[in-house]
């Protein structure tokens, strides 16, 4: 991705003004949308990775790869010419949205599979309602409306996601361990919301320019640095120089460069678009684990990849029109 992909501040949206903004031309959204979607590409990646990866604790993890993503941050602003320290300085709700939605979104997952790890399939398909809470959430901010088609689309990604998860596993609802689970499942539904509730609060800041990331990165690696050192026993490093490598991809692709590009989408894209586009990251990361020898694969595979292409068409189609 070239460095020029990412938005300039002096063009960015007031705040909190989106209603009564000029709407910006039909290629600027697409632009700004094609930027946004390679987070979903990143993000697809973050399975094989993670999979790849030695069993670091997750805090120590969360502290690693946003450390990485904040270097990562400094360094495309630097080739744009731009300064981090000045986009630092933000008030206080937009640190708390953006510091809120990274640490508090990957706190919430961590912790629902910690909760309850034999309930893995779950808790991952529960996680994966966020692209729909993206899509309904979306027509609460000015300028926008929710169309049937989104909803539709929005459904069709659900339950293909519900088929590649449930088909890499199984759904396993026991009523004599459901109670013991709840607690894991509303963390689960609580990340789904934060990432949600910040991909479309992202899009009522359209001021902030996207190098205020780089400060929620540094934030939320220290938050988790912090807790790593509180709550986690030991640091765990990798032995091998794969391991080096796939650490440095996790905080430079997936946890890093990913929420970058996903703010400039969010800001200036066609948010329901991304949104329902998101419920690629599933198939795509199953079918890299397949294609790597990570994971075995079947119908249900294919047939997930149907509904959500489908459900991503449909969604889009206004966007693809010109409309």
């Amino acid at each position: 991705m070239s460095a020029d992909a990412l938005p300039d501040s002096a063009n960015s949206l007031p705040i909190l003004s989106r209603s009564s903004a000029v709407p910006p031309p039909i290629a600027e959204v697409r632009r700004a949308t094609g930027v946004g979607a390679i987070a979903i590409l990143l993000w697809s990646t973050a399975a094989l990775l993670t999979s790849m990866s030695s069993a670091m604790p997750p805090l120590q993890l969360v502290a690693v790869t946003f450390g990485l993503a904040f270097l990562t941050g400094n360094t495309v602003a630097a080739l744009r010419g731009r300064s981090v320290v000045g986009a630092l300085h933000q008030p206080l709700p937009v640190w708390l949205v953006g510091v809120g939605g990274l640490f508090g979104y990957h706190a919430c997952l961590f912790l629902a599979f910690h909760l309850a790890p034999a309930a893995a399939v779950e808790v991952n398909l529960i996680n994966y309602l966020w692209p729909l809470c993206i899509v309904l959430l979306s027509a609460l901010l000015p300028g926008e409306r929710l169309k049937a088609a989104h909803v539709t689309g929005a459904l069709c990604g659900l339950a293909g996601t519900a088929l590649i998860v449930s088909g890499r596993g199984g759904l396993h609802l026991d009523a004599g361990t459901l109670g013991d689970d709840l607690p894991a499942f509303g963390a689960a539904l609580a990340a789904a919301l934060i990432w949600g509730a910040y991909s479309v609060t992202s899009r009522r800041f359209g001021s902030v320019p996207t190098e205020a990331v780089s400060g929620f990165c540094l934030v939320t690696a220290m938050l988790g640095l912090a807790g790593h050192l509180l709550f986690e026993d030991a640091a765990v490093w990798p032995q091998e120089a794969l391991g080096w490598v796939v650490l440095l991809a996790l905080g430079i692709g997936p946890d890093g460069l990913a929420f970058f590009v996903w703010d400039h989408g969010m800001k200036r894209g066609d948010i329901r678009a991304l949104g329902v586009l998101s419920y690629a990251v599933p198939p795509v990361s199953t079918l890299l684990l397949i294609l790597f020898g990570q994971a075995g694969g079947g119908w249900t595979v294919w047939a997930a990849c149907a509904l959500i292409a489908g459900g991503a068409l449909m969604a889009s189609w206004d966007m693809i029109r010109g409309k």
